[in-house]
């Protein structure tokens, strides 16, 4: 089957969105197929001193809800920061890992839906307030979790490989 890019959907949404949205479909699509057959271990095994696919799924789980707040123009909230340096923990079970990533993409979905504001719209990032644009942050969205669904499922295949 073609990626979903390819298969004339959700075309009734503008490029951008659509793109991003794609990506967070093909992100779901490949992590469930590669990563969804590995066993509690497995999950957070870290072969080769790789991040562990459970890393790597709260990771996007948890930095779509903070690129989000973001693109929404607002700071996040101590909650979110408590949750960023819980990630590489090794805690959760499959089923709950796997919840947290499908819920935060079903989320992200629908929150880049209803984003407000012109691409070019001022953004800012970070305890810094790194400026950036609502354009700028769509568009890291897929980047940044594509870049950690190919670590992931790198990570995937090294412990298949291994059994």
């Amino acid at each position: 089957m073609p990626e979903p890019w390819l298969r004339n959907t959700r075309t009734g949404i503008e490029p951008i969105r659509r793109a991003a949205i794609h990506a967070l479909d093909l992100a779901d699509e490949d992590l469930h197929r590669w990563c969804g057959q590995l066993s509690q271990e497995e999950l957070h095994d870290t072969p080769h001193r790789l991040p562990s696919v459970a890393f790597q799924l709260r990771h996007i789980a948890r930095s779509l809800d903070r690129l989000l707040t973001y693109a929404e123009g607002k700071p996040l909230s101590e909650e979110q920061l408590t949750e960023l340096r819980s990630e590489n923990g090794p805690q959760g079970t499959a089923a709950a890992i796997f919840l947290e990533f499908d819920t935060a993409i079903e989320a992200s979905r629908d929150r880049i839906l209803v984003l407000q504001g012109d691409f070019a719209e001022a953004r800012h990032v970070g305890r810094d307030r790194i400026p950036t644009t609502l354009g700028g942050l769509i568009v890291h969205i897929a980047d940044h979790t594509q870049r950690h669904t190919g670590q992931a499922i790198t990570t995937a295949k090294v412990l298949l490989a291994s059994r």
